[in-house]
């Protein structure tokens, strides 16, 4: 097997995720198509021989690297207990585990769990049972949803409600029963003299002035803590959320936080919401919980939640099914990542990784096209000023051409690699960066 031979059977056979097609034919257009024969650590290796550090940790997922010895050991040993069975009247113990354990890490507050398989499921799953939470108390004008400018929350349908990236929701616009949008915190929006805490205040008193007018109709309010990833990592101060679920209990609407990109460690603390101190009544949870290897999503709640459901009428437990929920496998996996996290005492690691990693890319603060470098925890950005709609895809190829898989949000570029990354490796990814960066501005 060579790349050539699996390019030509991939691009004839599989329809990739949230690409243009025509853009692979031969693999002579901007975006080439890389097949690789296996992963080891941080790094991927195609069938040619060639290598490329997984600075994006593969969409986010791979926190650990890949062929991590101490999870695939735990997937060995659950293969040969039970692969999977049934959630619906039996249970297993890896998802009791997983249970008990995230709901720890919440500090109690948010004790039941529930299973899906991908981020956009649980958006899903907490926006309808916001709604039918409130329906079961007898409060059936709340049904509405809110979410920030630019937010995303995934690409079903009812996720893409409550998302605000045009090229993700205009072409299914007749499909979606539009959420309602208040302005972003985002600190790049700061006026002159503004900090990231007065932007912060000031979103927040428009999510104020919005919610006086309209929450007897709104269920909930959902967001991002701390960066809103694919609108640009867009970082903002922890003063919002704050204010937001100050905002929320005061007018009674849940508040949901989707960290399906954000949690697991990636801002600093477990969960984004930590640094500001604050509880959700609904965490979304995916990519990286299961370390990148198998599909999981989970979202926790209160127990006023979980009561509102508690009842004899089936029609007033929650509706939501799926047939792999609580996956044996990928609890197990998840659970691996979690005593990684915890013999290896990983986040105060990461403060170390994440000074390397801002250090890496500090000389492009004076790139005289480079804007806002900016960093939360083991996440770093910066916004390129350029008119060239095609640099994106310029960028991702000279990545590509000097070893680093790196994947620009139009104009943004970010690093998110896993948490085993070395130093040797972080300084690799900064001269990639900065010498694709000089490619992908002048071709």
């Amino acid at each position: 097997m060579n790349n050539h031979d699996l390019l030509q059977r991939s691009l004839a056979a599989v329809w990739h995720p949230c690409t243009q097609m025509k853009q692979h034919v031969g693999n002579g257009g901007e975006l080439p198509m890389i097949p690789i024969a296996r992963g080891q650590g941080v790094w991927l290796h195609d069938f040619d021989g060639k290598r490329y550090l997984d600075g994006i940790s593969s969409w986010w997922v791979n926190l650990f690297g890949h062929a991590n010895p101490r999870i695939n050991a735990a997937l060995r040993a659950q293969l040969e207990e039970l692969e999977h069975v049934i959630l619906a009247g039996f249970t297993h113990r890896p998802v009791v585990e997983l249970s008990e354990r995230l709901s720890a890490l919440t500090g109690s507050a948010l004790g039941h769990c529930f299973y899906a398989s991908d981020g956009a499921s649980a958006t899903e799953i907490a926006l309808k049972m916001s709604f039918h939470s409130w329906r079961n108390r007898g409060m059936d004008r709340k049904r509405d949803f809110l979410c920030l400018e630019g937010s995303y929350h995934g690409e079903t349908i009812g996720a893409l409600a409550v998302t605000d990236v045009a090229i993700f929701k205009d072409a299914y616009a007749p499909l979606i029963r539009v959420a309602a949008t208040v302005p972003t915190p985002d600190a790049r929006q700061a006026l002159d003299g503004e900090t990231p805490a007065d932007v912060a205040r000031r979103a927040a008193a428009a999510l104020e002035r919005h919610l006086e007018a309209h929450h007897q109709s709104i269920a909930a309010f959902i967001v991002e803590p701390l960066i809103q990833c694919a609108s640009g990592m867009a970082m903002y101060d922890p003063e919002y959320l704050r204010l937001a679920r100050a905002l929320c209990d005061r007018y009674d609407v849940h508040l949901i936080c989707d960290e399906i990109a954000v949690g697991c460690g990636r801002t600093g603390t477990f969960f984004a919401h930590e640094q500001a101190d604050i509880k959700p009544d609904f965490l979304c949870v995916s990519k990286g919980i299961s370390g990148g290897y198998l599909p999981l999503s989970i979202v926790l709640t209160t127990d006023a939640v979980y009561q509102a459901f508690y009842d004899d009428a089936t029609v007033r437990g929650f509706l939501h099914s799926h047939s792999y929920t609580g996956n044996a496998l990928a609890c197990r996996a998840a659970l691996a990542t979690l005593d990684i996290f915890e013999e290896d005492k990983v986040l105060d690691a990461n403060v170390v990784r994440a000074r390397k990693l801002a250090a890496a890319l500090a000389p492009l603060t004076g790139h005289p096209r480079v804007r806002h470098l900016r960093q939360r925890g083991m996440i770093i950005a910066f916004d390129v000023d350029t008119e060239d709609a095609r640099f994106s895809r310029r960028f991702y190829r000279a990545a590509l051409e000097r070893e680093a898989l790196t994947r620009p949000i139009g104009h943004t570029v970010y690093l998110m690699p896993p948490y085993i990354v070395s130093d040797n490796e972080i300084s690799h990814l900064g001269r990639a960066v900065a010498g694709a960066l000089e490619a992908a501005l002048h071709p």
